[in-house]
């Protein structure tokens, strides 16, 4: 019986955050499928690969451009997928957050997406006015969102399978596209993140992440502000200089680390904070590989990654001001102890990279038997 043709088409390789990720799991799944992208730059590029991306004619101009943004070409970006060569395969799988399942008109193989959530600044009008920076902005999000939603609707028919990311997303795919998905999580890197019961926990709330305004970092440090507690805070972004201006005495924000650095914040803190609302949120979950509880918003991906009572606290979503309040009332009221730092370890264990792989695996089995 002869191998499987598997090819994976992703969205771009422009950095690597948590969709790249899920790309590099399913390129180690299937070390013979071709990767396809409309462009890509080297800094881009999944470790996991093994053979370079396969670009589209869109690359070009993206060179062009100096591989500084590939914002000017996103209205190309569908074009380019329904032009796709993917040779002949048996199933195409299609990492999908704006424009990758156009690819499902390029082919005659079966489609499945796995969807780290549909275009949300399409759908979403409240994000999108978050996300625009000015009139110009918003006038230019506003024109790529009618592409956006009328390319995932006009493909969503053509797909074999759904597969989301989480149940927020597998509850945004029924509400805009009108389709069922299956829900998988993707994989997080539960090696690379490990308890060390030799290390002592320290008196201070952990927040990581990019400083962005939909991460909702101003809640976090509004309400460690509130509570009295100190809180230090990890990462970068456009956000940061509102949250200095927001953030109390006892809030220290040390910019980026490195993974180490990271790792020993998550063994010393007492909690990690996750006020925003995330499609599925990997450092939450890395936080509790290494036996860290999470005070989460009790809305997004966390409603399946955070147990009460097991892992961490849920905190009831509401206007801003009833947000920090209870963050702040979680953060007073929280008790280590409470929590056995294993058990916490072992739950988190379920989303490791080698479960990802044998659930999408069998994900794949399922449409190839049908």
């Amino acid at each position: 019986m002869s191998a499987t043709r598997i090819a994976i088409v992703h969205e771009r390789f422009t950095e690597i955050a948590g969709s790249e990720h899920v790309v590099e799991q399913l390129a180690r799944q299937w070390p013979d499928a071709d990767v396809h992208v409309p462009l890509a730059r080297a800094v881009g590029i999944p470790n996991g690969l093994s053979a370079p991306p396969v670009t589209t004619w869109l690359d070009s101009p993206y060179r062009m451009l100096g591989q500084r943004s590939y914002a000017p070409l996103t209205p190309l970006m569908p074009r380019s997928f329904r032009g796709m060569r993917l040779g002949e395969v048996d199933v195409v799988i299609a990492s999908h957050h704006a424009f990758a399942t156009q690819v499902a008109f390029a082919t005659d193989a079966p489609v499945i997406a796995y969807v780290h959530s549909p275009a949300r600044w399409a759908w979403d009008p409240a994000l999108r006015a978050q996300e625009a920076g000015g009139p110009a902005g918003a006038a230019v999000l506003s024109g790529l969102s009618r592409i956006a939603r009328r390319g995932e609707l006009a493909a969503v028919g053509r797909l074999q399978q759904v597969v989301a990311n989480s149940t927020a997303v597998a509850d945004r795919i029924s509400r805009w596209w009108g389709r069922d998905a299956v829900v998988v999580h993707p994989p997080v890197d539960t090696e690379g993140f490990t308890p060390d019961d030799s290390v002592e926990r320290g008196d201070f709330f952990l927040l990581a992440g990019r400083l962005v305004p939909y991460k909702r970092p101003d809640l976090a440090i509004r309400a460690a502000k509130q509570a009295g507690k100190r809180l230090v805070v990890v990462g970068d972004g456009r956000a940061m200089t509102a949250c200095r201006e927001l953030a109390g005495p006892d809030t220290t924000f040390v910019g980026r680390v490195s993974h180490q650095e990271l790792l020993d914040l998550y063994r010393r803190a007492r909690a990690l904070v996750m006020p925003g609302i995330e499609d599925f949120g990997i450092v939450p979950v890395e936080a509790m590989a290494t036996g860290l509880p999470v005070i989460a918003l009790g809305a997004g991906g966390a409603v399946d990654t955070v147990v009460p009572e097991r892992s961490g606290v849920l905190v009831d979503t509401g206007s801003d001001d009833e947000v920090v309040a209870g963050f702040a009332a979680a953060m007073r009221s929280f008790t280590p102890a409470d929590y056995h730092h294993g058990e916490v370890r072992v739950w988190a264990e379920n989303f490791s990279r080698e479960n990802f792989r044998r659930r999408i695996r069998d994900v794949v089995d399922g449409v190839l038997a049908n």
